[in-house]
């Protein structure tokens, strides 16, 4: 991964709301461990993430945006490979914020998503 580099992630259907992605598709939870599950573009297309996540994973998906590596850098989230899941397996490390400050990066996350738009959608 370089800086360039774009981080898909998947969007769950229910984080759409009347046609609009929300800022909750780039907000992990404490579940999560604050940390936000994504696929290092450098390794798989859109599409392909896509596939993988709705049929070999078996998760809901109406389709896949990104953010880039610089984009979540500059929010002072970290970018993890973690490869054991699927070797494509990417985190945005949030541990190091607060919910306040999660919420706010999450916004910044999905507004670069929605600049750069749609990479992929069924």
């Amino acid at each position: 991964m370089n800086p360039s580099t774009t981080l898909i992630r998947q969007i769950h259907p229910s984080f759409i709301q009347e046609g609009r992605v929300t800022s909750q598709a780039f907000r992990p939870t404490p579940k999560d461990e604050d940390k936000l599950s994504t696929y290092d573009g450098d390794q798989i297309d859109a599409k392909a993430a896509w596939k993988h996540y709705t049929e070999t994973l078996g998760h809901a998906s109406d389709g896949a945006l990104g953010v880039s590596v610089s984009e979540c850098e500059d929010l002072d989230l970290r970018v993890v490979p973690d490869p054991e899941p699927f070797p494509e397996h990417v985190l945005i490390d949030f541990s190091e914020h607060g919910r306040k400050q999660i919420e706010k990066r999450s916004k910044k996350l999905k507004s670069h998503a929605e600049t750069r738009g749609w990479l992929f959608q069924p």
